[in-house]
């Protein structure tokens, strides 16, 4: 994407109702007075579900389609790729999803705790190398701060194209003790599937299955 388009995108983030975009210091500053507020910014009472690591937003809004009695929150900090998925949510009319342009790390200093009912994490990069192993975004770090954020019947789903970081959350999960409630190696290929597991894809997740590559899900509660 060339420089002049990703400008033109940031500027028209700044003009969508449904997108926040704090800087570092405002989210640790708690200047946008985000925590705490995500019921009453919607308007309602609805359960709250993030997408952590949204990318284009397909699964932010695919989901706010397919249930509109829950608020859907996008967090990235590539602005100019959610752009494509707050502009199709405002088009569609969708009044369920906002996106926030934000470090992941950051997120328990924006949400309450109990605040939020489900995590989603589409596609993460697996972070493979072992000095990267901080950056994974099922790593024992920000499990704790998805627990702390979750309500307690809260769910993170995890959607990787990864064997490895499949493999690797799976091993952290029962090592730890937490509970999978389901995990699938290649979850196009047996019966079963969740409806919005199957129903919604990301781009990258389409090149995969042309390619025939296996397409991974597990969703698990944090104890």
């Amino acid at each position: 994407m060339g420089s002049k388009n990703k400008l033109k995108r940031f500027k028209e983030n700044e003009t969508f109702h449904n997108v926040i975009q704090p800087t570092r210091e405002e989210v640790l500053e708690d200047s946008h007075k985000l925590k705490g507020t995500w019921n009453k910014r919607f308007g309602n009472n609805n359960p709250v579900v993030l997408e952590l690591g949204c990318g284009k937003g397909e699964y932010t809004v695919g989901l706010a389609e397919r249930y509109p009695n829950k608020n859907f929150i996008g967090i990235d900090i590539k602005g100019a790729r959610f752009w494509r998925g707050a502009k199709t949510a405002i088009e569609d009319g969708l009044p369920n999803v906002y996106f926030i342009r934000t470090q992941i790390e950051l997120i328990t200093h924006i949400f309450a705790i109990n605040e939020v009912a489900e995590i989603w994490i589409t596609f993460p990069d697996p972070q493979i190398k072992y000095k990267r192993t901080k950056h994974r975004l099922t790593n024992i770090s920000f499990l704790k701060n998805y627990k702390q954020i979750l309500n307690n019947n809260g769910i993170v789903h995890l959607k990787t194209d990864s064997e490895f970081m499949h493999g690797y959350t799976l091993g952290l999960l029962h090592g730890a003790g937490h509970e999978v409630l389901y995990a699938n190696h290649d979850v196009y290929n047996q019966e079963g599937a969740p409806e919005e597991v199957m129903n919604i894809q990301t781009f990258y997740e389409n090149q995969y299955l042309e390619k025939n590559k296996a397409i991974t899900y597990t969703r698990f509660k944090i104890k």
